[in-house]
């Protein structure tokens, strides 16, 4: 199976590479929100956060990441997210770092928003969630 992140990794593809380690690789997203905008993905190939087999090490380079953005780009601050399964458009784990400012108009990135019918519902969905913990 082909797979676009490891190609860039292995060197196969194209990328603007902004970091290389044995543990991650970064690099410019072709389709920017903003310009600056950094995929960080582990080098070996998982598909998502559950398939990561350490955590920490992979995280310490996103947060050296976003910190990069802001200070290389003089950012105000920086949007870091990533999707599982839902909306992955490469079924290999990244993680989005986007250089954010105020006023910058990157509105409704999460939307709708809803709301908890009672604090009973939100009680029913947190014990849901600590019961599979």
């Amino acid at each position: 199976m082909s797979c676009l992140f490891c190609e860039i990794v292995a060197g196969e593809r194209e990328a603007h590479v902004v970091h290389a380690d044995e543990v991650s690789f970064s690099f410019l997203d072709t389709r920017p929100v903003f310009k600056g905008h950094v995929l960080v993905v582990p080098r070996e190939h998982v598909e998502t956060l559950t398939d990561l087999p350490e955590v920490g090490p992979f995280f310490e380079r996103v947060q050296a990441m976003a910190s990069a953005v802001e200070e290389g780009l003089e950012a105000g601050g920086t949007f870091v997210a990533m999707n599982n399964r839902i909306s992955q458009s490469v079924p290999h784990l990244h993680v989005h770092v986007v250089p954010r400012n105020k006023k910058d108009g990157l509105r409704g990135f999460f939307w709708p928003r809803t709301k908890y019918v009672s604090t009973e519902e939100a009680e029913t969905y947190a014990a849901a969630i600590r019961k599979a913990r």
